[in-house]
């Protein structure tokens, strides 16, 4: 029997039973059975119920127009396929996420919707899903991402030559240059205009430069003087990148910093002031730089989140009275990349460590020893040992050019990779 035959077949036997109605689901509730084996795992009759159930109360509640069941219920069917080989990898790469990232994923969810913790709990049981259930598809749904973005990154390569190139190219100098805020007077003179009308006009421009300097409200004299499109609105061009400005206005605005004026510029068009109002983006960026190191003790099933914390107190007393750091950070830390560095992490970068830990670090004094907190990872205590500003302007523009390019190559090699794990697998679709 065929792929396509097998779903077919799955579909009908799915309708006979009752799992899927038309406008309404059956409440009959159906023994449940095997309706996919995926290599050694099995997708089960009551996963693909309550998964269609879902997406068809989804798309209902949108007002989506609901594809017919010979589409949605193989469409769904194979999703939970993929999605069972992407948890299998995960099991296999020993991926695990904790309660504690678990919680603050929920935490940043209920945020997002601006619900608390309490109404968000609310609105899903009024939904039909429980708390466990909710935590049990939030686990699997950020272990699947995680497993994604393991799996394919490594297969993206970033050269430093299509950096370059794309730093070079007209979309990259677009998206790299800084964005300024600017306010525009055009006095228009016609291409053929007599010499007198151009030195009256000039004449004009330098007098409103004149007022401007001396304190005039700009939008004012834009709205009463100017001919661009933009008069009624004190021309206001809002922002824009400067590498988008015609090319007469960039070497101008580059001279200006934020509330300054441009001595009047002549182009074919007629004389033009701008008025700076910001500028963003571009230029220097100056980065504070912490030296840390760190000790790191997890929770496990013979000691306890209290116990743990309470070790790190320990521990950090002794330091406090005198004993070495770097000591009870090689006897201690099970953070296996440091410990044997005395938990030196070196000079960090923004963003290079998880929040919990960039927010301590930073709000320490040098030498200071942190109290214990909490991450995704464990219990940490830490020490900032040195601070300096760095200049990163080009090396952060060459991780953002970057961090473009390979987001663009990201979707296209997911999909391959999808493909590649699903032709792979033994999967068999049976009634």
């Amino acid at each position: 029997m065929s792929f396509r035959s097998h779903f077919l077949s799955v579909f009908s036997t799915l309708t006979l039973i009752g799992i899927i109605a038309a406008p309404a689901f059956s409440e009959e509730t159906p023994l449940d059975h095997i309706v996919a084996v995926v290599n050694e795992d099995v997708v089960m009759s009551s996963e693909l119920e309550e998964r269609v159930k879902e997406i068809y109360l989804r798309l209902k509640d949108s007002g989506t127009e609901i594809p017919p069941q010979n589409v949605l219920v193989p469409q769904v069917l194979e999703r939970l396929i993929l999605e069972q080989l992407q948890l299998s990898r995960g099991q296999r790469a020993g991926v695990h996420i904790s309660d504690e990232e678990l919680n603050q994923a929920i935490e940043r969810m209920a945020k997002s919707r601006n619900l608390s913790m309490d109404e968000m709990m609310e609105h899903a049981h009024q939904s039909g899903v429980s708390l466990n259930k909710l935590r049990e598809q939030l686990r699997n749904e950020m272990t699947i991402k995680r497993v994604q973005d393991g799996f394919v990154n490594r297969r993206i390569n970033i050269s430093e030559q299509e950096i370059d190139n794309f730093l070079k190219s007209e979309e990259g100098e677009k998206w790299s240059s800084p964005d300024v805020n600017l306010g525009h007077i055009i006095l228009a003179l016609s291409s053929g205009a007599p010499r007198d009308e151009v030195a009256a006009v000039e004449q004009k421009a330098r007098d409103l430069y004149e007022q401007l300097q001396s304190g005039a409200d700009f939008k004012s004299l834009a709205i009463a003087n100017s001919a661009g499109p933009n008069a009624l609105k004190g021309g206001d061009l809002g922002w824009r990148k400067t590498a988008q400005l015609p090319s007469i206005f960039i070497t101008a605005v580059e001279k200006l910093s934020p509330g300054e004026n441009s001595v009047p510029i002549r182009s074919d068009a007629g004389y033009h002031l701008l008025k700076l109002y910001d500028r963003r983006g571009g230029g220097e960026k100056i980065v504070v730089q912490h030296h840390a190191r760190h000790i790191l003790i997890k929770p496990n099933e013979i000691r306890t989140e209290e116990e743990t914390k309470a070790m790190l107190e320990g521990i950090r007393a002794d330091i406090i009275n005198g004993a070495d750091f770097a000591e009870l950070a090689k006897e201690n830390s099970e953070d296996i990349a440091s410990s044997l560095a005395g938990g030196d992490v070196g000079w960090s970068l923004p963003g290079q460590f998880v929040p919990e830990f960039e927010d301590v670090m930073a709000k320490l004094s040098l030498n200071e020893i942190s109290e214990p907190f909490r991450s995704q990872f464990g219990w940490h205590i830490l020490q900032v040992t040195e601070r300096r500003q760095q200049d990163f302007s080009e090396d952060l523009r060459r991780q953002q050019a970057e961090s473009i390019l390979r987001h663009r190559k990201y979707e296209e090699e997911l999909q391959i990779w999808l493909q590649e794990i699903r032709d792979e697998a033994f999967v068999e679709i049976k009634l």
